[in-house]
Parts: C-alpha cells; structure tokens; sequence
C-alpha cells in the first residue's frame, strides 16, 4: 500500500470539483471507462453479501489493469468486518492504496490501519462534529445514508447540506444515492468536501457501470455545466 501522503498526492484533482470516487467496480473494462472519464479513486468491494463484491484473482486483474493505465488513481478496498489476516491478504495480492471500513469495525483495528484507513460512517444527516472528530486520524471520513441492513449501495440519498460546515474535521467523502442529475447539487451544498463516492447511481445493473451514466456525471461535475470556477 502507498503512505497516505502518496496517496493523496495521487489523486490529483481536476480544478472545479471534488475528487471522485466510483465504487463497486467488478470488470477491467468498467474500471479502465471511470478511470479514462476521470475518476480520481476506485473502489473495489469484498463485502460478500455485495453483487458487487470481487474474488481475490478479479481484484487483482482490475487492480493491474489500473496500474498500468491510470497510475494516479486510487485504489480502495471496501470491507466489512473483515479480520487483520484477510486485509492483509487483499493487501498482499491484490494491492491497494486504501482501505474503506464499512461494518463495525473495533476502533482498534481501524486506528491500527489509521493512515490509509478511510472510515465509513452511514449517518447521513446525523453525523456530528464530534463522530467525525472522533476518526480524524483516520486518512479520511466517509458519511453514507443511513441503513438498518445494507452497507452501502442503497441508492437512497440524504440531505448533505447537513454536514456543510463539517468539512474541516477530516478529509470528508460523500456518498449516498449521488447520480448524475443531482451530484452539482450536492457538490454546492458541501464545498469543502474532498470527494464524493457513486455506485448505483453510475449503474447499468448491480455491479455493471453504465458508460453513458459516467459520462453524464463528469459532464455535471465540469465547471463549464455547474456555473463553477477553478
């Protein structure tokens, strides 16, 4: 895995919006199209109960693929209540720069990984200064939508707004029913934060990209469509 100083140096940002991150990625082709279209961050999901999740060989196949074409990018391991042993054989054969705790993980475990750990809060509107201050020393804080059962996915959005004047308490990632038509949207609610996260709302079907739905994205995320300034 990268120092978390190379990894945010890695994702370079397009002046005029956040970085990006597309999760749930299961195929070379899909991950190659988000990349060359401007992702900034990949997520690749072990979560089995996933459509998305990946097997050890696939990850590795995307993870190469991405490597060789698109350096820059993150790469990001999303799991949930995995052990110390199997997140350090994703690390070992598939390679990557990032790992995102989605489940209940022991705070323990998540400072232990604290400098390329991105922690996921599903909290939604909910979150509050002192739960995002409480994982600051992580690499960075996820807020999702709420959720009695799935971990992420949902396609169900929230309102971020919420969280605006939260930005400066971690390296905040949004995410949560986010799609092309009301991404600017939730870019001007919470300026400061360093990048939103897409799943379902850039899908074909569970865990296919739709080429079209990411271009559409990136389309709304350019300054040139949001009225915004580099």
């Amino acid at each position: 895995m990268s120092s978390s100083a190379a990894a945010v140096g890695r994702a370079v940002r397009v002046p005029g919006r956040p970085r990006v991150k597309i999760c749930g990625v299961t195929t070379v082709e899909d991950a190659l199209t988000s990349c060359a279209l401007g992702a900034d961050l990949l997520g690749l999901n072990f979560y089995p109960p996933s459509p998305r999740c990946l097997d050890l060989e696939t990850a590795g196949r995307i993870a190469a693929a991405v490597r060789r074409e698109h350096p820059e990018v993150l790469l990001v391991a999303v799991v949930v209540d995995l052990g110390d042993e199997e997140l350090r054989r994703i690390e070992r054969e598939v390679g990557v720069d990032l790992v995102q705790f989605h489940g209940d993980e022991p705070a323990a475990q998540v400072a232990a990984w604290a400098p390329r750990a991105i922690r996921a809060l599903r909290l939604g509107a909910g979150a509050t200064r002192a739960e995002l201050a409480a994982w600051s020393h992580c690499w960075g804080v996820l807020i999702d939508a709420p959720h009695a059962v799935l971990r992420g996915g949902t396609g169900e959005t929230w309102d971020f707004g919420a969280v605006r004047t939260l930005a400066g308490e971690a390296r905040l990632l949004l995410a949560g029913g986010l799609r092309p038509d009301n991404v600017a949207a939730a870019v001007a609610a919470v300026p400061g934060a360093w990048a939103i996260d897409l799943c379902s709302g850039v899908e074909a079907s569970p865990g296919r990209k739709d080429p079209d739905r990411l271009a559409a994205l990136f389309e709304a995320l350019s300054p040139a469509s949001s009225g915004r300034t580099a």
